[in-house]
């Protein structure tokens, strides 16, 4: 395929994700209520990641049918096979949530349907396999916030189509480039405030797609170059992201599985970071480890300039982690506690709900003061004489 081909498929991505998108933002805008957003609208921009998916998979679909893969018709056929299967996982997921543990069985028999077209060898397709595993559920965890994933997956997305350009694989580029015009063409959706989400589906098959390309472009890569050390590098943040939850986890005593706000953007967030902030700060980042790999795949750098942004990930994922982020539950005073507690602070005594049996007094609020009420100078004034008989006597008396 050569590389108007490629040029071809970014652009008829693009323009598909756009028109999709568009259409799902409308239908999202006028599923919502006068009071705020109707559950209809919720779901509908809970699945806008399925327009990304339908942009991507139709233009790489189309230079599939068009016979543009040059001989590499199984591994590009199993990489769209393969991701539409998590995609459409991820979709149910979305429309009625299940356990995340169901997941990796299906992630795992579309990673072995890769492996199986792309003819590897078997210990290299048990490598690849755990490894597209893997790398997909730390992408498809960088859907905390709005616009991460999306920024995150656009530039490994470029580095993958880069690493692809130069080692020769022309029909592995396909997947990487219409995920980079996808990507962008939905970039501006799920930027906050975000009018669409990747949700399960868009996040699934954005992961799914990185790490699959990479494991393929990994095990086509020419002798002599460090694709071994090269490409592993593209996935840093994701990877970064992940250890540094379950490292957070672990040391806190919680479940590893439990959804909690203890990622990097939402760390960020407790340094008085914005979301667009985080989002881009984690971009650049990406983009240091991005570019070194590329690079190194392109035998332009020695693969030990790799240990520099691999050091940089582990002294931010450190100090990351020194961040608190499992604050004590804030105790909700209830009414009674409060009002003890201003009685309290100003001297005044708690006012008696009711009165005494066989009062004949003024009740409160109708002529006679209360008993513990305050002057204006916030000072207890004298409680009322007894009524009832005490009050006849004194009365005789004078």
């Amino acid at each position: 395929m050569n590389v108007l081909g490629i040029i071809a498929s970014g652009v008829a991505a693009l323009f598909i994700t756009v028109a999709l998108a568009k259409v799902a933002r409308r239908a999202a805008l006028r599923a919502r209520t006068p009071g705020g957003r109707a559950p209809r609208s919720e779901a509908l921009r809970r699945t806008g990641g399925a327009t990304a998916v339908l942009g991507v998979g139709a233009a790489a679909g189309g230079a599939l049918w068009l016979g543009a893969a040059d001989g590499s018709e199984g591994s590009l056929a199993g990489l769209l096979a393969g991701a539409g299967t998590v995609a459409a996982l991820g979709l149910v997921h979305d429309l009625k949530p299940f356990r995340a543990a169901l997941r990796v069985p299906v992630q795992t028999a579309a990673a072995i349907l890769v492996v199986c077209l792309a003819g590897l060898s078997p210990a290299a397709g048990v490598l690849a396999v755990l490894w597209i595993v893997l790398v997909t559920n730390a992408f498809a965890l960088l859907d905390h916030a709005d616009g991460l994933l999306t920024t995150v997956g656009l530039v490994t997305a470029a580095g993958l189509l880069a690493c692809a350009a130069v080692g020769g694989s022309p029909a592995l580029a396909v997947l990487p480039a219409t995920l980079v015009a996808g990507l962008a063409a939905f970039l501006l959706h799920t930027w906050h405030p975000a009018r669409l989400r990747l949700g399960a589906c868009g996040a699934q098959f954005t992961g799914f797609a990185l790490a699959a390309s990479g494991a393929l472009i990994q095990a086509a890569a020419p002798s002599g170059r460090a694709a071994w050390a090269a490409l592993p590098a593209l996935a840093t943040v994701a990877l970064a992201d992940t250890a540094l939850v379950l490292i957070s986890r672990r040391r806190a005593g919680r479940s590893p599985l439990r959804d909690t706000d203890d990622h990097i953007a939402q760390r960020l967030r407790r340094v008085r970071v914005t979301v667009p902030g985080a989002a881009v700060l984690l971009g650049l980042w990406a983009a240091v480890p991005v570019t070194t790999g590329t690079l190194v795949y392109a035998a332009l750098l020695h693969p030990a300039f790799l240990l520099l942004p691999t050091a940089g990930t582990v002294a931010a994922a450190y100090a990351l982690l020194r961040i608190p982020a499992y604050g004590p539950p804030r105790a909700t005073p209830t009414r009674t506690a409060a009002r003890r507690t201003a009685a309290t602070t100003t001297g005044a005594a708690i006012p008696v709900a009711a009165s005494a049996p066989g009062a004949t007094g003024p009740a409160p609020g109708k002529g006679a003061p209360s008993a513990g009420t305050g002057t204006a100078a916030r000072h207890p004034t004298v409680p009322p004489p007894p009524t009832g008989r005490s009050a006849a006597v004194a009365a005789e008396r004078s």
